[in-house]
C-alpha cells in the first residue's frame, strides 16, 4: 500500500509539468497567431480585416473600391465616381502599428473601426467630394429655418434677453468635419447636425447682459467751454446690444443732446453781437470763425466714455471750424460774445481798421477795401486770421479777367477766397471813398509804411470782424 502511494506521489508532478507544457505551447502558439493577426471585428477605413495579417489587410484594402457615395441620415445626397483606396504595399508599417495597437493575448471580438491615411490619398475625394457635398448642404440650408441666438438688448433703460428660436439648418461645418474623419472610408456615412442657437443661460449672452447693465449705470460730465453737461446713459442711448466683444449702440438721443449743446455754446455762423470804437451796438454773420460740436466726434468720445467707466472728459477734442483751420477758432473764448478782447476791426463805411489785443488798441489806420463799382467789396462777415506770409506774392484774378500776380512785404489772408490786409505799394489813390469806383480786388489795402506794425498786432486764428 505504501509503494502505490509512493508511485502516485512521484507521478502528479510529471503530470502538473506535463500540464504546464501544455498550456505553454496553447498560449504559446496563440500569442504567435495574435501578434500576427487582427482579432475580429476589427475594421480599417471601414473595410473588415478580422483575421487578417498586415499584408492580407493592406491586400484587401489595396482591392477595395470606393463608390464615393456620400450619404446622410440614411439617403444618398451625392453620387460619386468609383475610385481606389489608394493602399499600396508601402502601407505595411502602418497597418502594422494598427495591429500591435489591437493586440489582446485572448483572442476578442469587438467591433472597432479604425482610419489610416494611405501613402496615395485619395484626392478626388479630398477636393471634388469634399467640394460638391459643402455645396449641396449650404444650398439646402437655403430652404431651411436659421436658429436665431438669445442676446441681451438695452432699450429704454432696461435690460432684457431676448431668447432664442431653434432652427432646422445644417451645421455645414460640423458635418464636414465629420466627412474628414471618413475621408478614407470605404463609404462615407453622415449624420445631420442641426446649428443650436445660443441660449439665454450660455454664459456668452450672460456677459452681453452685465456688459449692458454696466452700461445703462453709465453716466458722463461733458465739459463743454465753462460748462458741464451731466449725461446719463438712459438719456443718451435709445438702444444697445453687445456682440463679439463690441457695443452696438443707436444713439439718436444723444444726437439730439448734442444739437441742444450746439445752439447753446457753439459759434460757428452764429450772429456775433458787437460793440464798434464808435459805440455802436451791432451783429455780424459769422462767417468762418468760430468752432462747433461734431456730431460724429463728441457722440463718439460719450459713448466711449460711458463703455469704459470714464466720468470726465472735455468737448475740446470733439469741435470743428472751417477754412485753414478745420479744428476751429474760439473755443474757450467767453466774453464779448465769444470774439474775446483780442480782434480785428474794419469798418467799410468809414474804411478803417482797429487792432485789438487784450482788450487795448494796439494801431490803427485808413484802408482802402474792395471795389464797388466792379463788385469786388470785401465780404462782411465775422472772419479769422488764416495765416501769414512775409513777403507774399498774391495770384488772382482782375474784374476784367486778367490775371495777376503782386508782390507785397506783409500779408494776412482772413477769408477763403482769398481776401486779407496788405500793404499796396501800387496804390496811388488813397481817398476815404476810393473804395467805391478805384477799390481793390477783396482786400483791405494799407499803406506800405504802416503794413509792418498791422502784420505784427495780427496773429493767425484772431477774429477779424468785417462790417
Amino acid at each position: 500500500m505504501e509503494g502505490l502511494i509512493g508511485i502516485k506521489a512521484k507521478k502528479k508532478p510529471i503530470i502538473i509539468t506535463a500540464i504546464i507544457v501544455v498550456l505553454i505551447v496553447v498560449f504559446g502558439g496563440m500569442a504567435a497567431y495574435q501578434v500576427n493577426h487582427f482579432n475580429q471585428g476589427i475594421a480599417i477605413n471601414g473595410v473588415d480585416v478580422s483575421g487578417l495579417t498586415a499584408k492580407q489587410a493592406v491586400d484587401k484594402l489595396e482591392n477595395t473600391k470606393l463608390n464615393n457615395d456620400v450619404w446622410v441620415d440614411g439617403k444618398v445626397i451625392f453620387h460619386g465616381e468609383a475610385t481606389s483606396s489608394g493602399f499600396k504595399a508601402s502601407d505595411v508599417p502602418a497597418v502594422k502599428k494598427l495591429l500591435k495597437k489591437q493586440f489582446t493575448l485572448i483572442p476578442l471580438h469587438k467591433d472597432k473601426n479604425y482610419n489610416i491615411l494611405a501613402d496615395n490619398d485619395n484626392q478626388y475625394r479630398k477636393t471634388t467630394v469634399h467640394s460638391a457635398v459643402e455645396q449641396i448642404l449650404n444650398k439646402e440650408n437655403q430652404s431651411r429655418k436659421s436658429a436665431k441666438d438669445a442676446y441681451a438688448e438695452l432699450k429704454d433703460g432696461k435690460v432684457t434677453i431676448v431668447k432664442a428660436e431653434d432652427g432646422n439648418r445644417y451645421d455645414v461645418k460640423a458635418m464636414m468635419s465629420e466627412f474628414d474623419k471618413q475621408i478614407n472610408n470605404d463609404k462615407i456615412e453622415l449624420k445631420s447636425v442641426e446649428q443650436k442657437p445660443l441660449t439665454a443661460s450660455s454664459k456668452t449672452v450672460q456677459d452681453e447682459k452685465a456688459k449692458l447693465e454696466k452700461l445703462a449705470d453709465a453716466s458722463v460730465n461733458y465739459r463743454v467751454e465753462n460748462q458741464t453737461y451731466d449725461l446719463k446713459a438712459s438719456d443718451c442711448i435709445n438702444s444697445a446690444k453687445y456682440i463679439n466683444g463690441k457695443y452696438i449702440i443707436n444713439s439718436e438721443k444723444l444726437k439730439d443732446k448734442i444739437d441742444q449743446i450746439n445752439k447753446e455754446k457753439a459759434t460757428l455762423g452764429k450772429k456775433f453781437k458787437f460793440k464798434t470804437t464808435a459805440g455802436k451796438e451791432i451783429e455780424v454773420q459769422g462767417k468762418t470763425y468760430g468752432w462747433a460740436l461734431s456730431d460724429k466726434k463728441a457722440q463718439a468720445t460719450i459713448l466711449k466714455a460711458m463703455e469704459d467707466g470714464t466720468k470726465n472728459v472735455d468737448a475740446k477734442q470733439d469741435i470743428y471750424g472751417i477754412g485753414y483751420n478745420e479744428n476751429g477758432t474760439g473755443y474757450g473764448v467767453t466774453s464779448n460774445d465769444g470774439i474775446g478782447d483780442t480782434y480785428a476791426e474794419l469798418s467799410l463805411a468809414d474804411q478803417h481798421a482797429w487792432f485789438y489785443r487784450d482788450g487795448k488798441l494796439v494801431d490803427q489806420v485808413d484802408v482802402v477795401t474792395g471795389d464797388v463799382k466792379t463788385n469786388s467789396e470785401t465780404p462782411k462777415g465775422v472772419y479769422y486770421i488764416m495765416y501769414q506770409q512775409s513777403p507774399s506774392i498774391l495770384r488772382g484774378t482782375h474784374p476784367d479777367g486778367k490775371k495777376y500776380a503782386c508782390k507785397v512785404q506783409y500779408w494776412s489772408q482772413f477769408t477763403d477766397d482769398g481776401c486779407g490786409f496788405h500793404d499796396a505799394s501800387w496804390r496811388t489813390n488813397w481817398a476815404n471813398n476810393a473804395y467805391l469806383t478805384d477799390g481793390s480786388n477783396g482786400c483791405a489795402n494799407i499803406r506800405p509804411a504802416q503794413a509792418e506794425a498791422v502784420y505784427k498786432a495780427l496773429s493767425v486764428n484772431e477774429p477779424v470782424i468785417v462790417y
